[in-house]
């Protein structure tokens, strides 16, 4: 009885404990869902109020998470071993997610094909900080008053390190992520990530952190290295293979096979895992490797970037912070001696000065600017979430002190406020050296003299170009100015021979054949302006640089100038027989570069016989031209090209005005010869056209000096036959390089274009088996791209 009666109370024990334990797994499970759900509405409060001063999210994160942690009420409930064990638990699982995430965004490509200049300015900012960190940091006696050279070498290189992910984040909420500098940035944050994460991967092979730093044994690195090289390799050769089999069977428009996921992640799972298990080697580092060598592309890998981010961002982030506000215990910290605020200082400091001196050292090398290159380094310096946790697993592994960590935690904190002000510095500069006004010829004062900047290649370019200058003078007054530019490519043989000196031309080529070259068609310029150059003013100019650089002194010089329209011949000549010749590759670069750079207008001259005559009679129709109006603003400034042209009496200009047919079935329109509009940007920019027309035709075809044709069309391929019945009618063609929204009569063009800079219009007219004898002037209106807010577009300032 005895027995029945102590098995009962054991029983009745058993009971008891297994509700309590119930008990208190449900009560955790609640504690964990409320702390959650309040962490996250506090992060989005706070991150409403942080937005007018363009700080991140990860800076409401950290406030909340380090101060909620550390209240009394929410202190006293999280020092249980069941939560803190939990809190570890998913710092550790959501950092091994945020490494491997960050290693698959990595292109591994950048091995192979590395950007010279972008590792050159990593490499240089991450030299410096790591050898300035290496000088200081012995001074600061962070590892508990004892200093290691292990540890000191470990710290330095995190220093020396950027948290790409954070930064391309930044780069992009901040609006300059289709800058040169905003794209320079980003790539060489990845080139400074990756190694700076590579050399600790190395370092924990070498050395055992967890143990005092103690160089592991020969066994346990031979055995490390031979798993890691195994994991590597079946995650770079084996990958392949499973993930293209997904991708297959799961093509996308469908729903993926549950199994087929299932297979994907568990293979992820064993691959990340493998040197872990076998080795010893660190999880998170691990998958860092194993994302780093998996291919990026295909579904498969692009739903893991999508889900694991998301993850991330909505539930990891918010539990993270909270995980470093409940180890980082604030109390602790010493903020009654000078000890730790000269840590905090002395650790922001080293990053920063360190990383901005390499960064202008190299940059100047380079060629950038100095205040672009600073920016740079203070870009480069930011840093994110696996600094934050490095700092607090040292505290916990007693590393370092609390105080130690608290104060690594505020310097990583402090990279990162001050990147808004960086950026709206960099948008102020780029603001201040885009143009305050248009320079085009739409745009253009009636009693302001109009200047042009014409760039030749050679003396084959001399008919053309007078002519051109010809029919663009215009009215006498307020007369035109004409820069007469050589675009002189500057080789070896040409380098010997400059002549350095003061004035104007403060360098001079002595070449023989350049100097022949320019004394040909200054000569015949000359002329041109002695016998009839009433009105005109010409002046010469010149652009010496290789090819890479030739569009930046083109477009200094467009700036310099107060241009408002940049012409530069067509890389293609006409030959002997009349056909255009496969021309110089180098120089349509040039043209390209200028498009996307040039502070004015721009216009390429295909040459096939303007200049055939000495020069274009005033007193005879010499030459039939036409304008083709579509619409956009490229059509617009092609417009206020032909008025120049039509004051010339020895030209016959025609207008040609495509319209849609409205009564096609392909045309859904509200008005005769005007298609169905999406958006008020749609809508404004055809009553653009309208008024810009209207005007147009007032001033020259209701005069009588300009005769006017329309040609209703259905689709792009009536545009292509209209334009190719046109052949052998006129000897000059102006039209507009693109920007048009009635994309109807055009769309499509684009696939097959032989020559895009020319856009679909002027390729169609420029091509190889088009009329010999009808030249082309294809015309881009200058934007001002400074007028968007944040710069959001894609401008120049390096």
């Amino acid at each position: 009885m005895s027995l029945l009666n102590n098995a009962t109370s054991l029983e009745d024990i058993a009971e008891k404990k297994c509700k309590t334990v119930l008990t208190m797994n449900v009560t955790t499970i609640a504690v964990y869902m409320l702390g959650f759900f309040f962490t996250v509405f506090l992060c989005n409060g706070l991150h409403t109020l942080l937005r007018p001063l363009s700080q991140p999210r990860i800076m409401s994160e950290f406030i909340v998470g380090l101060f909620l942690a550390n209240t009394p009420m929410v202190r006293s409930s999280i020092k249980t071993h069941e939560m803190n064990k939990t809190l570890n638990y998913i710092a550790d699982f959501g950092m091994v997610c945020h490494m491997f995430v960050l290693g698959l965004e990595i292109d591994h490509h950048i091995f192979i094909q590395p950007q010279i200049r972008e590792a050159k300015v990593a490499g240089t900012g991450m030299l410096s900080t790591f050898v300035l960190a290496l000088i200081v940091i012995p001074f600061l006696h962070v590892p508990d008053g004892i200093s290691t050279t292990q540890f000191n070498l470990s710290l330095s290189i995190i220093l020396s390190g950027t948290a790409s992910p954070l930064l391309t984040r930044l780069i992009t909420d901040l609006k300059i992520g289709k800058s040169d500098i905003g794209k320079f940035v980003v790539s060489t944050g990845v080139q400074s990530d990756l190694v700076s994460t590579l050399l600790l991967a190395l370092g924990f092979i070498v050395f055992d952190p967890m143990n005092g730093y103690k160089v592991r044994t020969l066994r346990e690195i031979i055995g490390m290295v031979s798993i890691l090289v195994i994991e590597t390799v079946t995650a770079a050769k084996l990958s392949p293979l499973i993930m293209n089999w997904v991708n297959m069977e799961n093509p996308e428009g469908k729903p993926m096979k549950g199994s087929h996921l299932i297979l994907s992640v568990a293979y992820v799972v064993l691959v990340c895992g493998c040197s872990p298990t076998l080795a010893g080697f660190n999880s998170i580092l691990s998958a860092f490797m194993a994302g780093l060598f998996m291919p990026r592309e295909g579904r498969i890998s692009k739903m893991m970037i999508n889900k694991v981010n998301y993850f991330l961002t909505t539930i990891f982030y918010p539990l993270f912070f909270f995980w470093v506000g409940a180890e980082a215990d604030l109390t602790l910290f010493g903020a009654e001696h000078i000890g730790p605020w000269a840590r905090l200082v002395l650790l922001f400091v080293i990053a920063t000065v360190g990383k901005v001196l390499g960064t202008v050292v190299s940059g100047v090398i380079l060629g950038f600017h100095w205040p672009e290159t600073v920016a740079i380094g203070g870009l480069l310096n930011i840093k994110g979430h696996f600094h934050v946790y490095l700092a607090i697993i040292a505290a916990k592994n007693n590393i370092t002190s609390i105080s130690t960590s608290i104060a690594m935690l505020f310097a990583t904190f402090l990279t990162i406020i001050y990147t808004p002000i960086v950026v709206a510095n960099i948008i102020k500069r780029a603001r201040k050296h885009s143009p305050t006004q248009r320079m085009a010829l739409q745009w253009l004062d009636p009693t302001t003299e109009l200047r042009i900047l014409l760039c030749l290649r050679g003396p084959q370019n001399v008919p053309s170009a007078i002519n051109f200058t010809e029919i663009s003078r215009g009215p006498a007054d307020p007369g035109l100015v004409v820069y007469f530019t050589d675009m002189i490519e500057l080789t070896d043989r040409v380098a010997a021979t400059l002549a350095h000196g003061g004035g104007v031309e403060a360098v001079t080529v002595t070449d023989p054949a350049v100097m022949d070259m320019r004394e040909e068609i200054t000569k015949a310029v000359e002329a041109y302006v002695a016998e009839d150059g009433e009105g005109i003013s010409v002046k010469r100019m010149m652009a010496l640089a290789t090819m890479n650089n030739m569009h930046q002194d083109i477009c200094i010089l467009a700036e310099e100038l107060g241009v408002s329209l940049l012409v530069v011949p067509f890389h293609k000549d006409q030959q002997a027989d009349g056909r255009l010749g496969i021309g110089h590759t180098g120089f349509r670069h040039v043209n390209r570069k200028v498009l996307r750079h040039a502070p004015c207008s721009v216009g390429i001259l295909v040459d096939r016989g303007l200049g055939s005559p000495n020069k274009i009679s005033r007193s005879a129709v010499t030459l039939f031209a036409a304008v083709i109006f579509i619409g956009g603003k490229d059509d617009r400034e092609a417009l206020a090209c032909a008025g120049r042209v039509a004051w010339h009496p020895g030209i016959k200009l025609t207008v040609i005005r495509f319209l849609l047919d409205a009564s096609s079935e392909n045309a859904t329109s509200t008005r005769p010869g005007r298609p169905r509009v999406n958006t008020p940007e749609q809508e404004e920019e055809m009553k653009l056209d309208d008024e810009c027309f209207a005007d147009f035709y007032d001033r020259h075809v209701a005069r009588g000096h300009v005769a006017y044709m329309e040609k209703y069309l259905v689709n792009s391929g009536q545009t292509f036959s209209t334009l190719r019945s046109m052949e052998g009618q006129y000897g000059l063609f102006i039209v507009g390089r693109g920007g048009r929204v009635n994309s109807v009569l055009t769309v499509g063009m684009n696939d097959w274009e032989e020559c895009p800079e020319l856009g679909p219009i002027g390729d169609i007219l420029s091509a190889s088996d088009f009329s010999v004898t009808t030249s082309v002037l294809i015309i881009q209106q200058h934007s001002l791209r400074g007028e968007l807010a944040g710069l959001d577009d894609d401008f120049s300032i390096m």
